[in-house]
């Protein structure tokens, strides 16, 4: 069991962040250090695998596993303030990507995530879920930042973290049918060779 919990620690600092990484004196610090507890106490992939001793992976890290599975159904609110869920997207291949104002990797990869849907364009919808107690502070966040293309989509139930995810940012892919084709855990270059030729496996499957 001690093995075990030492590679889980060392998966959530790899992989991404947990409750650790929250500045102290950010406003509502209260409710986001009880999201953060819940992600840091969700079963995570190594905890679940069956040998209950696998390696953590490096962050980026492509995990296929759920390939083909229906998207979510939880509801989120897209950047205009209107409620919606996955399947309103459905048609167009959708990169969700979770993160959060306080998450270093999740700020890290935003310039990559960005130029990514610039590139796409309407073959691709790059949808990024703060998860953010207070959606106010990742809408000025982004504009901030003046991104060409990122806008805040916001979770205010924070429904979806540990209910999808236990670590910040994770990222999933979804075809145009609403089925997942994978997802990774960690900051990733979406500019590089890997994330380009990973992000066309959504055309693929809807081919």
């Amino acid at each position: 069991m001690r093995s075990i919990g030492l590679v889980l620690a060392a998966g959530l600092a790899v992989a991404g962040c947990d409750r650790a990484s929250t500045p102290a004196g950010q406003e509502q610090v209260g409710q986001e250090q009880m999201a953060q507890e819940q992600m840091a106490n969700a079963v995570s992939p190594d905890e679940a695998a069956p040998s209950g001793a696998t390696a953590a992976k490096p962050a980026g890290t492509i995990d296929r596993s759920r390939r083909g599975e229906a998207a979510p159904t939880l509801a989120f609110v897209d950047p205009a303030g209107k409620p919606v869920t996955l399947a309103d997207y459905r048609g167009t291949p959708v990169l969700l990507n979770l993160w959060a104002t306080w998450c270093g990797p999740c700020v890290k990869e935003l310039p990559t995530l960005d130029a990514l849907a610039v590139r796409e364009g309407g073959k691709l919808r790059v949808v990024t879920l703060s998860q953010d107690m207070d959606p106010a502070k990742a809408t000025a966040f982004l504009a901030e930042r003046k991104f060409k293309a990122l806008k805040s989509w916001t979770d205010p139930k924070m429904a979806w973290v540990p209910a999808v995810a236990s670590n910040l940012p994770t990222s999933i892919l979804f075809d145009a049918q609403g089925k997942e084709v994978w997802r990774t855990i960690g900051d990733l270059d979406w500019t590089g060779e890997a994330a380009t030729k990973a992000v066309g496996e959504a055309e693929t499957e809807t081919g």
